[in-house]
């Protein structure tokens, strides 16, 4: 009698072969129903895996691939602090991959993932896009996946988030308390979620205090062309008030300020979202929404080992853990 194979196990049952496999695998997606259904005419026919074709998904490699868009970052830096500190207590590896924002990348970073070289992974979108199909690739070979900072709203999966939208309303009001009355908002990451949260956050705060009129100015990824963009900006539209959607954005502010001579906070004010170790040695000073991005490393990495340990097997996918961000006002808004 030939072998059995998973292709007769699910032929039988009238199940996908990705489902047999990942129930033989005993993953947490597979009812318990289906596993036992899988697991008794296993049984009965004697099915053997093959330990070529399984690889290291056969077993648990100790081992989760992190997935980030920038390498030196004081977020992402503290972000990686908080996932070693939960991983290495439970005797996990790291492997870090960095896409520099680049969505291409992303999809092979991902699609060598998927061939289970480890047992979870931990991402960072370098954009938002319609076509998820390499992280559900992950999910169809039970590698559990959690999103975390920048995240997708078309995927069930498990997320980590700082309250991006609470946090652009205060940081916006804290520039219409400081007296601000054109305030421009410094958008870089228009195709992912988390930068039209932010704006949104911007939008309504200013619709609902007061009555100016919106400025939102498009960023690159580029410092140059940023700079001259920003510069532009400040010469033609003269705000006096100026929200960075993140901190490289602030920076050049400053670099531009000093080139034109305009004196912060007296000529304009400057908030941004930032964790730069750095901020409060600026001057002046940088007032910031400083994001908890230790906690949120710890919180996703715990979300992903309880979910490789079968810890969370009855919750659901779409969980949304979201942390609370910290005004930290400084001279770059005082009054």
């Amino acid at each position: 009698m030939s072998k059995v194979n998973i292709k007769q196990l699910a032929k039988e049952l009238n199940l996908s072969i990705s489902t047999v496999s990942r129930a033989l695998r005993d993953s947490y997606e597979i009812s318990a129903d289906t596993k036992k259904k899988v697991f008794a005419l296993a049984k009965q026919l004697n099915y053997q895996p093959n330990p070529n074709a399984s690889g290291l998904r056969g077993q648990k490699t100790k081992t989760i691939a992190v997935v980030i868009p920038e390498m030196v970052n004081d977020f992402f830096s503290l972000v990686i602090g908080g996932i070693e500190k939960v991983t290495q207590e439970q005797g996990y590896y790291l492997l870090f991959y960095f896409t520099h924002g680049d969505y291409e990348l992303e999809v092979s970073f991902i699609n060598t993932l998927a061939n289970g070289r480890v047992d979870g992974v931990l991402l960072s979108m370098s954009r938002e896009n319609n076509d998820n199909s390499h992280l559900l690739e992950l999910n169809k070979n039970g590698i559990p996946l959690v999103l975390f900072d920048r995240v997708s709203d078309n995927l069930d999966s498990v997320k980590v988030t700082s309250d991006n939208y609470e946090s652009a309303v205060t940081a916006t009001r804290h520039l219409i308390d400081a007296g601000c009355k054109k305030i421009a908002y410094l958008q870089v990451h228009k195709n992912i979620s988390i930068g039209k949260i932010r704006m949104n956050g911007y939008l309504d705060a200013l619709q609902g205090s007061t009555r100016q009129q919106p400025l939102i100015v498009e960023c690159s990824n580029e410092n140059d062309e940023t700079f001259e963009t920003i510069e532009k900006m400040l010469l033609e539209e003269k705000p006096d008030g100026i929200f960075a959607s993140v901190e490289k954005l602030a920076v050049i502010c400053y670099r531009v300020c000093e080139k034109i001579n305009l004196r912060i906070p007296r000529d304009i004010k400057i908030i941004s979202f930032s964790n730069l170790q750095t901020a409060s040695l600026l001057n002046p000073s940088l007032t910031t929404i400083t994001q908890p991005a230790f906690d949120m490393g710890e919180a996703a990495a715990k979300e992903l080992l309880h979910i490789i340990n079968k810890k969370s097997m009855s919750a659901p996918k779409e969980k949304h853990v979201i942390l609370k961000s910290l005004l930290m006002k400084r001279k770059s808004t005082s009054v």
